[in-house]
């Protein structure tokens, strides 16, 4: 069992469409949810990973893989059920005791409308970490930031690719460990 030492930091690619114009028919689908885990205590970042999830609602288009790098044939290979991805975080994390965290509220937002949406329970905590708004708060800020640009702010580098959920979540955990 998890203690509550740990914290979860998960960021998502969705589908996405140029202009953010979603074609009729269509919804914003999960694509990949990147997490990993911050010790406090130890301010360790580890269990790194990025589950690729099968779009139900939405097709990956062209626009949506130039952003991220996922393809439909990525999601082909190594795609799994939103659902599956769940119980996945659920089982492996222990997720519903812990506190989870994301750069803002957009994955908070998405796994509660998903979860509704195919009726599941959501495999997180009530506990959600806003990562913008804590960096906002601890530096003074009146607007809010990117993810890159808040790292740039704190002399830290972007580590991996943007837009790559697995590497979003890691810098986002990298700035909630300094803040907290």
């Amino acid at each position: 069992m998890k203690t509550t030492n740990e914290i979860l930091i998960i960021d998502l690619e969705a589908t996405c469409w140029e202009n953010d114009r979603i074609p009729a028919g269509q919804k914003v689908d999960i694509i990949e949810i990147g997490i990993c885990e911050l010790n406090r205590t130890t301010k360790a970042i580890s269990r790194k990973q990025s589950i690729y999830v099968i779009p139900e609602r939405s097709k990956i288009n062209k626009f949506c893989t130039e952003l991220t790098g996922i393809t439909p044939q990525l999601i082909e290979e190594k795609g799994i059920y939103f659902e599956e991805a769940c119980e996945k975080i659920k089982k492996e994390y222990h997720s519903t005791s812990l506190t989870w965290a994301g750069f803002g509220n957009f994955d908070k937002e998405q796994i509660m409308e998903q979860c509704d949406y195919l009726g599941i329970e959501n495999p997180f905590s009530e506990n959600y970490i806003n990562v913008m708004y804590q960096f906002k708060n601890h530096i003074g800020l009146h607007k809010m930031m990117g993810l890159k640009r808040a790292l740039k702010y704190m002399n830290m580098d972007f580590e991996g690719n943007h837009h790559s959920g697995a590497d979003d979540a890691y810098n986002a955990a990298k700035i909630l460990r300094e803040i907290l």
